[in-house]
């Protein structure tokens, strides 16, 4: 069995969110031009956890069970004669980002770059299966 070491940890303060948002900015920079082309109106917004009602919503045990949300209405499910009464957005969840991070041993920043492409592929209405298969390709043009 080979000797699989885990990465070495930095030790400091944890990313605030500013860092978490510089972060996010960074990663959009790298995502897929398939979904960055259809995503300029779309804000990104870092916070601490879900507000209450999103924890409610989703029926989530804690706030740490979210890293990520789309709110809004799908491209597919849009027309031009709607009325816009609502932004989309995309929530990152700083805390339970940072607890997932603790506990996997991933690189923040590609933990950061996975959970806003699988919000932005949920403005796109696609499923998970499509999201992987966006993420896939995008690490592999990134290396």
């Amino acid at each position: 069995m080979a000797d699989e070491t885990p990465p070495p940890r930095r030790f400091g303060t944890a990313p605030d969110l500013a860092e978490i948002e510089a972060i996010a900015a960074v990663a959009f920079e790298t995502i897929p031009e398939e979904l960055a082309r259809h995503v300029e109106e779309v804000i990104i917004r870092v916070e601490d956890f879900p507000d209450a009602e999103t924890e409610e919503e989703m029926e989530l045990e804690t706030p740490f069970d979210l890293l990520g949300l789309y709110r809004g209405r799908p491209l597919g499910a849009k027309s031009v004669s709607d009325i816009v009464t609502d932004i989309d957005m995309i929530f990152l969840y700083r805390r339970p980002l940072l607890d997932y991070w603790c506990d996997s041993g991933e690189e923040l920043e590609h933990l950061v770059r996975h959970v806003l492409i699988h919000e932005i592929g949920h403005h796109f209405g696609y499923s998970d299966e499509d999201m992987e298969r966006l993420e896939e390709e995008a690490d592999s043009a990134q290396a």
